[in-house]
């Protein structure tokens, strides 16, 4: 029998490997390819192939076939191919310790979130709900208000943080003058965000 302080030396080995254990706690009933986990944690494939192979080793994940949709060109049907892939092995014995390690935690110090958003803009309120404090029903994960804000760089931004986080984030950007009109009438998506819990990690508005 493998022992437990084995499999956890095993288990935080890399930075590419949390990536990828998250990738699989936020999406449990997701099966992945090696190269859908490349893309999504932001790894190269052959650290994909090296941690997959290892975390099947200790029952993290598990091998699985599974049909995949491929996007069909113009006028054609959507193809459906099986591929083999992982999910996520729900009776691995680590499994709820690893969840309150890797997910109900913060995933990013406050500080370094707004070091990442330096270059993105004038920012004038920054707002964190969903999975940066742990709740997972809110409308959205985060909300940035500001001017000139540069949507492109804000984007990779975000894809960079999804990769580190293991979860696709829902996110709004919105200008200052739009924000303050929609507040002002008590715009449905606003008005769900600030009603529910939330962190202001930016508010130069004063209107809170």
């Amino acid at each position: 029998m493998v022992h437990i302080m084995d499999i956890l030396s095993k288990l935080f080995g890399s930075t590419g490997r949390i990536k990828i254990m998250r990738l699989f706690l936020f999406n449990p009933d997701m099966a992945f390819e090696n190269k859908d986990i490349a893309a999504r944690s932001k790894v190269t494939p052959e650290q994909v192939r090296r941690e997959s192979s290892l975390l099947q080793a200790v029952g993290f994940i598990k091998k699985k076939v599974f049909i995949k949709s491929r996007p069909a060109a113009s006028g054609k049907k959507v193809s459906r191919k099986k591929v083999s892939g992982y999910v996520l092995n729900e009776t691995f014995r680590l499994l709820v310790p690893l969840q309150n390690l890797l997910i109900h935690v913060d995933p990013l110090k406050k500080e370094e979130i707004m070091h990442r958003f330096a270059h993105c803009g004038r920012l004038k309120l920054v707002v964190l709900s969903g999975v940066f404090i742990q709740e997972m029903d809110s409308r959205v994960d985060m909300l940035i208000v500001g001017d000139a804000l540069r949507k492109r760089v804000i984007e990779h931004v975000m894809r960079v943080i999804e990769a580190e986080i293991g979860k696709e984030l829902s996110y709004a950007v919105i200008d200052t003058k739009e924000f303050l009109y929609r507040f002002g009438i008590y715009d449905k998506f606003v008005r769900d965000i600030f009603d529910y819990p939330h962190e202001k990690i930016v508010d130069k508005l004063g209107i809170f």
